[in-house]
């Protein structure tokens, strides 16, 4: 059960609103904003109530130093395709002087705090108007935690800006590096090595993480949600680091929160619909965080939920919750792209057009709207221009997943295998976790007829997600092609264990693979399979007379043979308008003639 908001936990959410704005990290403050304004005003104002408010105070929050011990490893080695790192120590002379000072105690920072006032409140303006080196120039002499954290994190801004404004310079290169190159961090690394307080801890493992050093990220990720656990983007990050549901369970208990917090909670999910892979576990859970208890009008819980439910394909059940959101909320942009992946896949061509039409309206030059609109013209086959919105989503936000891997799939659409394969490496540099890229790269080298490359990707999708049916289908019809029908048939195997019970496609391959194998008792076996299953569900003869003939004829050439059973199926393909009439007939006619000759056979 997950624990209940007290006072105290909605007092540090009002707190957190202002800390994470003071430091510009607005997303979070967007956050705590929109789930402190879901929390009903009754239960808000009894809380209230029962606790002094600490909203007005300008005094950040602070810890003692978290003494925690965690049991990682040397630090992970940096992948092939990981920023260049220098191997040698950066000079630090140009650093100013404020990174050097450290508070005595919690009082010298309130009065170096009130003291730079007014220096933090032209910071922050400056930081909000995008101005990051002005920020900096004006914090320059000033010593408090706030203010050092506000400038180092202004001269990472200002530095990632730079570098991606060289690497744009070289962009879709076949000599450009995945992401862009930021030769400073490490510099703003060490700078940070030996904090303790939990906002430069963020920063630490902020560092940590863009330097591939990821064991120690989550490290520093950890130590920072000790000191101070309501910063969302601290969150963000960490679930960056995993890799998958293992990992994560193996994560969970190191959180220096109760397994019960809503903070942990909403992290599961979230981190969950990151790796594609959520049940139904992670469904109850945005359930009781909507109650009544926690955060019944969270528009942020109700789109964790409908992606959720997206997730597990109950698509009519996402919609319903998508569709609520956007009654509550018709100006929220946040996941409407997953509502129109949606729509696209249950072909609602309307509201998707409508949708698409309402939002460009809205705002044209947010990635999730040109990904939208690219999911309206890709539903009307208009593949040029789903690639155009979608390539417009990618030079607005360059990490932006989804538009790198629907633009692959349009690529294919358009039979350009080459500018796919170049769409899905872009998703995989962005995201090595994300499932739909390397089944994209693997459909891309299926059209070249490079089977074994394939089934190479094939595979590496088929690890992120292992119960998903096509995955599997998709391996076994490389094995197929490349002539190793046992790894086929395993394969097919495995898809079935997933399938709907109702599905015969499946059957009938491994009935043929069988076939193929010289194996026909196996193979009679799948097709009785695909016959009563088609039988079950009132199918037309058509769909499974051709998996008829072939149990009757088995039935027929061995010894002690089913001949009633033989009859039976021959005689409801004869009496039925599929193809196989004639073929049908003529093998109860023999079938006749075989039974005659046994009756009249002398003992």
């Amino acid at each position: 059960m997950i624990s209940p908001i007290d006072s105290g936990l909605l007092n540090e959410l009002r707190q957190s609103v202002r800390d994470c704005s003071d430091r510009g990290l607005y997303v979070a403050s967007k956050w705590s904003s929109e789930l402190l304004l879901a929390i009903p005003v009754h239960t808000r104002d009894a809380l209230l109530s029962t606790h002094a408010s600490t909203f007005s105070t300008s005094t950040p929050a602070r810890s003692t130093s978290p003494q925690l011990v965690f049991s990682f490893s040397n630090p992970s080695p940096a992948p092939t395709n990981a920023p260049l790192i220098p191997s040698t120590p950066v000079a630090q002379s140009h650093i100013p002087q404020l990174f050097k000072h450290q508070p005595d105690n919690d009082m010298e920072e309130i009065e170096w705090e009130t003291s730079e006032d007014v220096s933090l409140a032209a910071a922050r303006a400056f930081f909000g108007s995008k101005e990051y080196l002005r920020a900096v120039h004006v914090l320059r002499h000033c010593k408090s935690t706030t203010a050092r954290f506000l400038s180092i994190y202004s001269q990472y801004l200002a530095s990632e800006k730079k570098a991606l404004r060289h690497w744009d310079r070289v962009a879709n290169s076949r000599h450009q590096t995945p992401l862009p190159v930021n030769p400073s961090i490490l510099q703003f690394l060490q700078t940070v090595q030996n904090d303790t307080d939990p906002w430069l801890l963020f920063l630490k493992s902020l560092f940590l993480f863009r330097l591939s050093r990821r064991e120690e990220a989550i490290e520093s990720a950890l130590l920072s949600i000790a000191g101070y656990p309501w910063n969302w983007s601290l969150w963000t990050l960490l679930g960056s680091c995993i890799g998958d549901g293992e990992e994560l369970s193996s994560i969970l208990p190191l959180i220096p929160l109760p397994s019960t917090h809503p903070l942990v909670q909403l992290f599961q999910v979230k981190t969950m619909n990151e790796l594609h892979s959520p049940s139904e576990n992670e469904l109850a859970i945005c359930d009781h965080l909507l109650s009544d208890d926690f955060f019944r009008g969270s528009l942020w819980i109700m789109s964790l939920r409908a992606c959720v439910l997206y997730h597990l394909h109950d698509f009519g059940q996402a919609e319903v919750q998508f569709e609520r959101i956007l009654s509550l909320d018709p100006y929220r942009i946040d996941d409407i792209d997953v509502y129109s992946n949606i729509l696209y896949v249950t072909d609602n061509r309307l509201k998707l057009s409508r949708l698409a039409h309402d939002f460009l309206e809205l705002d044209k030059d947010r990635p999730e709207v040109c990904c939208l609109v690219g999911n309206h013209h890709s539903l009307r086959a208009e593949h040029e221009k789903a690639v155009k919105y979608f390539r417009r989503a990618t030079q607005l936000d360059r990490t932006y997943l989804s538009a790198w891997t629907l633009m692959g799939h349009e690529f294919v659409e358009m039979k350009n295998s080459h500018a796919a394969i170049e769409a899905y490496r872009r998703a995989i540099d962005v995201n090595r976790k994300d499932y739909r890229a390397w089944y994209g790269l693997g459909q891309a080298y299926e059209l070249l007829s490079m089977h074994q490359y394939a089934l190479h990707y094939y595979q590496h999708a088929t690890a992120l997600r292992p119960y998903d049916v096509r995955l599997w289908q998709a391996q076994g019809m490389c094995y197929e092609e490349i002539g190793r029908l046992r790894e086929a048939v395993e394969c097919m195997k495995r898809a079935l264990l997933g399938a709907d019970p109702h599905e015969t496609t499946i059957t009938l391959k491994l009935a043929k693979l069988y076939e193929e194998l010289g194996e026909p008792p196996e193979a009679v076996a799948y097709h009785r399979r695909v016959v009563e299953v088609s039988r079950a569900n009132m199918r037309q003869v058509q769909d499974y007379a051709k998996s008829s003939i072939y149990v009757a004829r088995y039935q027929m050439t061995i010894a002690n043979g089913d001949m009633s059973l033989a009859q039976e199926y021959l005689e409801k393909v004869a009496q039925s308008n599929a193809e196989e009439v004639a073929q049908a007939s003529d093998w109860l006619k023999r079938l006749k003639t075989v039974t005659t000759a046994k009756s009249i056979r002398p003992e």
